[in-house]
């Protein structure tokens, strides 16, 4: 029997289906502060359909990205807002051991490679990100991250505060083993060498780029996880626009997404779950399916 981390799906695209209010460039975050009970219900959603970790809705809710839409003073409201809606949805539900994690995102938006700075300048606002999330977290994801610098200052930031750290990167989804930064895969795990954290991941990447990818990681040794997208292309999103143009694939069933899922854990995951476009009844099959052959499902190691 293997230990496999379940973590939650999408709740951002979840969320924009559930909120009555046109999509925002604040994303999900603008649901939670207009209709928060969503949130709780899309979290208390994922713990019913068994996931174990359950990840703060902040996505968007970085210092830049809220100086962006004129309102800076939110950041830590916003933070410690969706702690208490997933500790909600915790307690609502009933179910023992699930965990909580934190969220450092791309601090402009996602899939931007060429707005990010160096290591040094994003390391001061990772650390900011992740000092607000410590006491109400027990890991963190620093996830969606398109280049070294990203990876390797969230990895900092995560790391300092003590927490399990779990790195994840997003893939160009042509078959060139990259970042979306052009910067090669294996030069980000070299990149990653000894920064402290707990697990290398590959996210919000289609799942045959994360099926041809994994093995690199796998390679490496140490605790390594995947948790892919739906989206049919990525390139309609725009820092300061909206989701609305992204669609999702039709042909990645709950069954499908569960048949890539246990393949990445035959491969060698231990931290599985799903990104944009995999909802509860996705997450639901994989629980079903890691329970069937044997594994049993946690919140962290």
């Amino acid at each position: 029997m293997t230990k496999i981390i379940l973590k939650d799906g999408g709740s951002g695209q979840e969320l924009i289906r559930r909120s009555s209010m046109p999509p925002h460039p604040l994303w999900a975050i603008k649901v939670m502060m207009d209709e928060p009970h969503h949130v709780q219900a899309v979290h208390e959603d994922f713990i019913r359909a068994g996931a174990k970790l359950i990840t703060l809705n902040n996505y968007t809710a970085t210092p830049e990205r809220l100086a962006r839409e004129g309102v800076p003073e939110l950041f830590e409201p916003l933070q410690a807002q969706a702690g208490d809606l997933v500790r909600r949805a915790i307690d609502a539900v009933g179910i023992e051991g699930v965990c909580i994690a934190g969220c450092l995102p791309p601090l402009h938006g996602s899939y931007r490679p060429d707005m990010t700075r160096s290591h040094d300048d994003l390391l001061p606002a990772y650390r900011e990100v992740a000092a607000v999330q410590a006491d109400m977290v027990d890991v963190i994801l620093c996830e969606t991250l398109s280049s070294i610098a990203e990876a390797t200052a969230a990895a900092q930031a995560g790391a300092e505060t003590g927490l399990p750290t779990y790195v994840s990167m997003t893939l160009n989804d042509d078959d060139s083993a990259t970042l979306r930064s052009g910067e090669t895969l294996e030069e980000a795990l070299d990149a990653l060498e000894g920064m402290g954290q707990a697990g290398v991941m590959l996210n919000c990447s289609k799942p045959e780029v994360v099926s041809r990818n994994l093995p690199a990681l796998v390679a490496r040794g140490g605790v390594v996880g995947a948790y892919a997208n739906a989206f049919t292309a990525i390139d309609a999103l725009e820092v300061g626009g909206t989701v609305s143009e992204l669609k999702p694939r039709q042909d990645i069933t709950p069954k499908v997404y569960a048949d890539y899922a246990m393949g990445w854990v035959e491969d060698g995951a231990t931290l599985v779950g799903g990104c944009c476009e995999v909802g509860p009844d996705h997450i639901a099959e994989l629980s079903r399916r890691l329970l069937a052959a044997g594994h049993e499902i946690v919140g962290k190691f």
